[in-house]
């Protein structure tokens, strides 16, 4: 009774319609009415720039795809604060962070419900429950510690010079010396912005070095952010929409599969990985991002991003008591 509890949401980058409806979202807010407590959505501003990039932008954002209080009856919240400085920091003891660094609105709410659309992701294969609590709920200072462990380069005969990659950037990594782009290891981030939005494909990673690593963190971090409180989270997964990119894109894409449903939990590891097999049970859709993989029982999220092997953040989830991907599947 009289629970502070959080929905943690993603209100979607402004030009990204992928993200939950809120009228989903309000049947969850009148069932925790319901039980006597107290919601409030909340999300945490992005590494990138963009428009969530500090709180104002970020809820400006958020009340323009329809999470007002007229539609979801429940106040807004920005976790982080102004400009990502709330911090709370989780001590968990894990092998790449003894301590992370969680919104410290989240860390101070009593219970929380994740609110998560299942989909894919340029840096960790895919996302679900796990990404969103890991760089969800952590700060900006947070999130560049989950990528620390990568490091975009150019591919200089890629490089068209078009200098997307530096008008982009959040902190002035990227710029360009005469026809080539060039990126500060010292002064990036890891965010991925330049990736994604480079037109030659000419910004990479160390896919097999780096990214495993990225995983794990992420996961340790996801840990962090319920660490204390595991019996007081909910998990709810939306199957709709499967979108080969995160949300955080400022576009949607063409869905790589049929739409499924919605799963529920009380375990993130064991929802992530009941969705990653029902979207793999799909056959892919004609017409998506999916370069292959595209028949029923392939893995879709590898066929869009063949050189990522996203499991590993249940594997390792698994490993280190975050949940189990054991599940059993109740169909109502």
């Amino acid at each position: 009774m009289d629970d502070l509890t959080a929905i943690k949401l993603h209100f979607g980058e402004y030009g990204n319609d992928g993200y939950i409806n809120p009228v989903f979202v309000r049947q969850v807010v009148e069932k925790i009415r319901a039980a006597g407590a107290k919601p409030f959505l909340t999300d945490t501003n992005t590494l990138y720039s963009g428009s969530r990039h500090n709180a104002v932008d970020h809820l400006t954002t958020a009340i323009e795809h329809g999470f007002d209080y007229s539609v979801v009856r429940a106040p807004l919240i920005i976790s982080d604060g102004l400009k990502s400085q709330n911090i709370a920091e989780v001590e968990i003891g894990q092998k790449h962070f003894e301590r992370v660094k969680i919104a410290g609105d989240l860390v101070a709410a009593d219970s929380m419900i994740v609110m998560s659309h299942f989909k894919g992701h340029i840096m960790a294969g895919f996302g679900g429950a796990v990404k969103n609590l890991a760089m969800g709920c952590a700060p900006a200072a947070g999130k560049k510690d989950q990528h620390y462990p990568t490091s975009p380069h150019v591919l200089e005969e890629n490089c068209i010079s078009c200098g997307k990659c530096v008008e982009v950037c959040p902190v002035g990594a990227a710029s360009l010396e005469g026809e080539i782009s060039r990126i500060d290891p010292d002064i990036c981030v890891s965010c991925g912005q330049c990736m994604e939005v480079c037109p030659a494909a000419a910004i990479d990673l160390d896919w097999v070095n780096d990214i495993p690593v990225f995983l794990e963190c992420l996961a340790e971090y996801a840990y962090g952010a319920v660490k204390g409180r595991e019996d007081r989270v909910g998990y709810i997964n939306f199957l709709l929409n499967i979108t080969p990119d995160c949300d955080c894109v400022p576009w949607s894409d063409a869905p790589i599969v049929p739409d499924i449903g919605i799963l529920a939990s009380k375990d993130p590891v064991a929802l992530d990985q009941a969705s990653y097999d029902l979207v793999n049970r799909q056959p892919g859709l004609k017409g998506s991002s999916l370069q292959c993989n595209h028949g029923p029982g392939e893995d879709k999220f590898r066929g869009v991003w063949k050189k990522i092997d996203g499991t590993r953040q249940l594997e390792y989830g698994e490993e280190i008591g975050l949940g189990s991907r054991d599940y059993e599947l109740i169909e109502l």
